[in-house]
């Protein structure tokens, strides 16, 4: 999925890591979140009828389950049990950025720097520096100071 770009699909992934991204005016990229297997990508911009709100990029080889939007809208409309999923997701998702946001109020760079290389350890992938930066919202230059005063 491109940001500003018509979606074809909503898509649950399987199995997998993508990044979720924009890229602001001055051409910087911001990573949203990190999603895994069970998330839904697409939904919110077939329920709006909007373009991609984000840039979808997988950072692990990535399997989907890729529903095309007129099936999707009919399954919508005529699925009770697809529609409380839906509502789960969305809230999950809602709980997540909350949670995200006052950490990133509430605590350091540094230390949401070493939640993030945890994670990395758990989930046994690789995240690029310059993905880092964007998550943490800081320049490439000042990450390689923090993990420098890290070690």
């Amino acid at each position: 999925m491109r940001q500003d770009h018509l979606p074809s699909h909503v898509m649950l992934i399987k199995e997998g890591i993508v990044k979720c991204y924009f890229v602001e005016e001055n051409g910087k990229e911001y990573i949203v979140e990190f999603l895994g297997s069970g998330e839904v990508i697409g939904e919110v911009e077939l329920i709006k009828n909007i373009n991609c709100l984000c840039s979808i990029e997988a950072l692990t080889e990535v399997t989907v389950y890729a529903v095309k939007i007129p099936a999707f809208k009919s399954l919508i409309k005529n699925d009770l049990v697809l529609n409380n999923l839906l509502l789960e997701s969305f809230a999950e998702r809602i709980i997540n950025t909350s949670s995200r946001a006052s950490y990133q109020q509430l605590y350091t760079v540094e230390h949401t720097l070493k939640q993030l290389l945890q994670m990395q350890s758990k989930q046994n992938i690789q995240i690029s520096k310059e993905d880092m930066a964007a998550y943490l919202g800081i320049a490439v230059r000042s990450l390689n100071r923090i993990l420098k005063d890290l070690k």
